[in-house]
């Protein structure tokens, strides 16, 4: 299938999925909204990926939404002149955008991001919805919205405090400053840096195939679970996996598991079943 944001291959077990203009510095224009949640979501429901790797072309990474969505996309609900249902439909507006990163925290496999050069405004209200960050050297981040008189709303100011510091997010989010890949990393948004773009793309790659050799119903359950302690008590979590294990637990997979340990050989685990559309099938 042919989109114009994205480019999207199988490497293998990995879904890779590659934004594609990086000419036009990767911004976020309407069909981009559109096009990201119907990729990721295909790739979960289709459960055959093992992970999804996210990079992109060109010099950076993402320059953030494309003006075109406030010209284009009606957000503010032109053509409606009652106060409440104009305020309704800006209502609506956000959580639509939200949902084109909510897929990627809700995708049945990791999501694992490659970042290089710039990093801004909805890059980050995306980047923090995936399982995991990578950077090059030369990366760095910017909550833009602040800098154009606005309130990031798409999931930056939701989801960044739960990976680093508060006080961090405070100063990024008040300020609008540039952070950088190294600081990035002390704080712990990003896992690893890189020194070049290709090495990054290569590293990340490497680790979804290391992520592709697990169990990937006991991967599921992983991040399942840790997506729920991240928002939840230790108890209420406690018990979300005694439940979970209680439905879902595999002893077929741990019987693979330590034969391919004693073999040396990497594990063959059943793909995840595909999501069902309907109840005809």
């Amino acid at each position: 299938m042919t989109y114009e944001c994205f480019e999207v291959t199988n490497v293998g077990k990995i879904a890779h999925v590659q934004m594609s203009r990086g000419e036009n510095l990767n911004t976020m224009v309407p069909s981009f909204w559109k096009e990201l949640p119907e990729i990721i979501n295909a790739i979960s429901d289709e459960g055959r990926a093992r992970a999804i790797v996210i990079s992109s072309t060109g010099r950076h990474f993402c320059a953030g939404m494309d003006l075109a969505v406030f010209t284009e996309g009606n957000l503010s609900g032109e053509g409606k002149t009652e106060r409440g249902r104009l305020n309704a439909n800006t209502r609506s507006s956000a959580l639509l955008l939200q949902e084109s990163f909510n897929c990627l925290e809700r995708a049945r496999m990791p999501v694992l991001v490659a970042i290089q050069g710039g990093c801004v405004g909805g890059a980050v209200d995306m980047v923090t919805a995936a399982d995991m960050r990578y950077a090059t050297a030369d990366a760095w981040f910017c909550i833009q919205e602040i800098n154009i008189g606005m309130t990031a709303d798409v999931g930056t100011l939701q989801r960044l405090p739960k990976l680093v510091p508060e006080g961090v997010v405070r100063e990024l989010a008040y300020t609008g400053r540039r952070m950088s890949a190294q600081r990035a990393y002390e704080v712990g948004l990003v896992n690893q840096i890189f020194e070049t773009h290709e090495e990054l793309v290569e590293g990340v790659l490497d680790i979804a195939n290391e992520i592709a050799t697990k169990s990937p119903l006991a991967i599921w359950g992983t991040k399942e679970s840790v997506n729920y302690a991240r928002d939840h008590s230790v108890a209420d979590s406690l018990n979300f996996i005694a439940t979970w294990q209680a439905g879902m637990f595999q002893p077929k997979d741990m019987a693979a598991a330590f034969e391919a340990q004693a073999s040396s050989e990497d594990p063959d685990f059943d793909d995840l079943p595909p999501m069902r559309k309907g109840l005809g099938s």
